[in-house]
């Protein structure tokens, strides 16, 4: 599925650096989100559309067409269909999609101009459900879609996380670049793996314990202040952070499965209570408030983490002020990295 994540999936920090920007969702901004101007309706467009599609098809993709009516698609023809992509058209109602209830599983709305979720009830049989870059204000008209294991809301205008407790099977929830500022009424997501949340004005991680599964939570370029509550979630693997106010590394005790923590663009002074974090491979913590005195730190804390592979560091005054010895400083004080900053050690 080609996510705006592309896969959560925002919203990074200086992700032209970084070798895994790829994990990291990236949301346009509010000038780019602007209609364009030959966004223009056209008459009958979507006749004869897909006439080059056999019966007998399986998948579809109908991408920056000017589509506006999906009914007059003629859909009803497509026995077999299990997948199709409606990206950059002109769509405003979801309908006409009933004659593909029995086969169709995944369905991408991405880049239209739909500010209701409605005409999906029949497709209980849909996986995938992408609806982001529109105009959506709320979730709803959803519950009966409990097959859904992956669903993207990314950049719409969602200020509440609500009416997913029916879609059970979810392991992949993108909300980024929206309005939410508190995370709730996930309890029953209990198979989710996946939480991207960033772009938000969320002020407090919170409502999480129920995660038991999650393994990447994204929650980049919010207004957080402090790293708490996340006790509970002993399967996270990732975590991404960068673009916040947190002034404290902590509350990591119990998720020793961590291999990335990106704390990237905060307040943090301290490079501590890390060492306990033996599957840490990754360390990004650019652009924060870390001094001279910090080197010792990365010894203490980060020395002994052999898996530990990758450190971002610049940006900070440890970096700024010892320009000319800064990467050598890294260098003898976690010899086992094979990457500091962009920059490959030979």
């Amino acid at each position: 599925m080609d996510t705006v994540q592309t896969n959560q999936q925002a919203q990074a920090q200086n992700d032209s650096a970084h070798p895994k920007n790829a994990v990291v969702n990236e949301y346009i901004s509010d000038a780019e989100e602007e209609e364009d101007d030959d966004d223009v309706q056209v008459d009958n467009v979507e006749e004869g559309l897909l006439d080059d599609y056999p019966d007998d098809t399986e998948e579809i993709d109908a991408i920056h067409n000017r589509i506006s009516d999906i009914s007059k698609l003629g859909l009803e023809r497509f026995k077999n269909l299990e997948r199709i992509c409606l990206r950059q058209n002109l769509i405003i109602d979801i309908e006409g999609l009933e004659p593909l209830r029995e086969t169709l599983k995944e369905l991408d709305l991405y880049d239209n101009k739909i500010s209701h979720i409605r005409g999906l009830a029949e497709l209980t049989n849909l996986r995938v459900l992408d609806l982001s870059f529109n105009k959506i204000k709320h979730i709803k008209n959803v519950d009966m879609l409990t097959n859904l294991e992956d669903i993207y809301f990314v950049s719409n205008r969602i200020s509440k996380i609500e009416n997913l407790d029916k879609l059970e099977l979810i392991t992949n929830l993108e909300l980024g670049a929206n309005k939410i500022r508190v995370i709730e009424n996930l309890d029953k997501l209990v198979r989710l793996r996946q939480l991207w949340l960033g772009k938000n004005k969320i002020a407090r991680l919170e409502n999480l314990s129920p995660l038991a599964n999650l393994r990447i939570l994204s929650i980049q370029s919010n207004r957080l202040t402090k790293l708490e509550n996340l006790e509970d979630l002993h399967n996270l693997e990732e975590i991404y952070l960068s673009h916040n106010a947190i002034e404290k590394l902590e509350g990591l005790d119990n998720n020793l499965k961590l291999t990335t923590i990106d704390i990237a663009n905060n307040r943090i002074t301290h490079i501590e209570n890390l060492s306990h974090l033996k599957n840490l491979e990754e360390f990004w913590a650019n652009n924060n408030l870390l001094e001279n005195p910090c080197y010792n730190e990365l010894s203490a804390e980060l020395g002994k983490l052999e898996n530990l592979t990758t450190v971002y560091l610049e940006g900070n005054p440890m970096q700024t002020e010892n320009r000319a010895t800064y990467r050598n400083k890294v260098h003898m004080a976690l010899p086992q990295v094979k990457q500091i900053d962009a920059t490959y050690i030979r």
